[in-house]
C-alpha cells in the first residue's frame, strides 16, 4: 500500500469521542415519539445500551448498533476495536451475541481498498472470537472512514441486566481502566509512541464477555458499559434510570498506564469537556476531587469496561472470579445511595 497511512489523522474525532453530545441527543429525542409495545422490555426511555424485546419461552432478544471513525492507525486493529465496542452493548445486558451486520463508510477516492479489507478482517476476527456470525452488511462510499456493527443477541429473561436496577447499599465495580481517549489522542499528535499507546489498544480490543458471564454467574442485574459519554456520563444515566444517587471515589478508579501523567501535561480530549458540561448540573464535585481525576472520569472511552453494581456480600467472590478470568484491573470505586438532591457525588 506504499507509504503508511495513519488512520487516526484522517478524522477530527475518532472512536466514541465522535458521538453527538448527550445534551443535544436528549433534546432531539424529546421531540420524537417513543415506541410502545407489550413485548418491549427495554426501549429508549432509560438510555440503556441496547433494546430488548420479549421472545417466547422465557428469552429476550437484544439489539444494538454502533459505528465510528478510527481512533487508531492500523486498519485491522480499528476493525477489532469497532467490533468489540458494538458487541459490548449485548454484554452490558448480560447477553450472548448471536449475529452481526457490518456498517462501513469508506472513502474509495481517498484510500486504497486494501484498507477496507483489513478493517473488515479485524471486525470479522473479533466477531468470531465472540461467537457471533456475521451475516452481511452495508457499505457507502463516504468520507471519512467509519466502521461498526449492528449486533443481535439473546439473554434468558431471568438473567437480563439493565441500567435501571441498581439498589441502595450495593457497590459499584468497573472492569476496565480509563484513559483510552487520552492515550489515543496523545498518539495521534505524537506525544507518545506506539509502545505507550498499546495498553489502550489491548483494553479496547478485549471483549466484555467475561464481565457478562460474571453478571450471569452471580445473579447481578444492574449494569452498563462505559463508552463515549465517559464514566461520569454513563454513571449519571445509570443512577437516573435506577432512581438512585451514586457516590464515586475517583482515587480508586483503574487507569491506563501514562494516562494520569498525560492529563497533568494538558492532554485532555475535547470530549471530556463536553461530558463534564453534561453531568455538572446533576453532580456534586467534592473538594477532595483533583482536576486530573475529574478529567479522566469524563474521558470519552471507546470499548470501555462494564460498570455494574453488586451487593457487598458478593463483592469478594465477584472480584475473585474476574481476576481469575484475566480481569486484574476490576475495582470497587463507589456505592449506590438512596436518591438525593444530586445524582452523582464525585470525590
Amino acid at each position: 500500500m506504499g507509504e503508511t497511512i495513519r488512520l487516526s489523522r484522517l478524522v477530527e474525532q475518532g472512536g466514541c469521542s465522535a458521538k453527538l453530545s448527550p445534551d443535544e441527543l436528549e433534546r432531539v429525542l424529546k421531540s420524537v415519539p417513543l415506541p410502545s409495545h407489550p413485548d418491549l422490555i427495554v426501549g429508549p426511555e432509560t438510555h440503556d445500551d441496547a433494546g430488548v424485546f420479549r421472545l417466547p419461552e422465557g428469552r429476550y432478544l437484544i439489539q444494538t448498533v454502533d459505528f465510528f471513525p478510527p481512533m487508531v492507525d492500523d486498519p485491522f486493529t480499528f476493525g477489532q476495536v469497532a467490533a468489540a465496542n458494538a458487541l459490548s452493548d449485548v454484554y452490558a445486558m448480560a447477553g450472548v451475541p448471536l449475529t452481526a451486520l457490518c456498517l462501513m463508510m469508506f472513502p474509495s477516492r481517498e484510500l486504497p481498498t486494501e484498507i477496507l479489507a483489513e478493517v473488515l478482517r479485524g471486525g470479522f476476527a473479533k466477531a468470531q472470537e465472540a461467537g457471533a456470525l456475521i451475516l452481511g452488511g452495508h457499505t457507502l462510499d463516504d468520507s471519512p472512514l467509519k466502521f461498526g456493527m449492528a449486533v443481535t443477541g439473546t439473554v434468558e429473561a431471568a438473567q437480563l441486566a439493565t441500567n435501571a436496577a441498581a439498589k441502595p447499599g450495593e457497590v459499584l465495580i468497573l472492569t476496565k481502566p480509563l484513559g483510552t481517549a487520552v492515550l489515543t489522542g496523545a498518539r495521534k499528535v505524537d506525544l507518545i509512541n506506539e509502545e505507550a499507546v498499546q495498553p489502550a489498544i489491548d483494553s479496547m480490543t478485549r471483549l466484555n464477555d467475561t464481565a457478562a458471564l460474571c453478571l450471569r454467574q452471580f445473579d447481578l442485574h444492574a449494569a452498563t458499559d462505559i463508552t463515549g459519554f465517559s464514566l461520569l456520563g454513563h454513571a449519571l444515566r445509570f443512577a437516573q434510570a435506577s432512581h438512585a444517587t451514586f457516590r464515586l471515589d475517583t482515587s480508586r478508579l483503574p487507569l491506563l498506564p501514562g494516562a494520569l501523567d498525560l492529563v497533568k501535561m494538558g492532554a485532555i480530549p475535547g470530549g471530556a469537556m463536553r461530558n463534564l458540561k453534561f453531568v455538572a448540573p446533576h453532580s456534586d464535585f467534592l473538594p477532595s476531587l483533583t482536576s486530573e481525576r475529574k478529567y479522566l472520569a469524563a474521558d470519552p472511552q471507546t470499548s470501555g469496561g462494564l460498570l455494574f453494581s453488586a451487593p457487598e456480600s458478593k463483592v469478594d467472590a465477584v472480584l475473585r472470579f474476574l481476576r481469575e478470568h484475566g480481569i486484574a484491573e476490576a475495582a470497587v470505586f463507589g456505592e449506590v445511595l438512596p436518591r438525593g438532591e444530586k445524582t452523582l457525588l464525585v470525590a
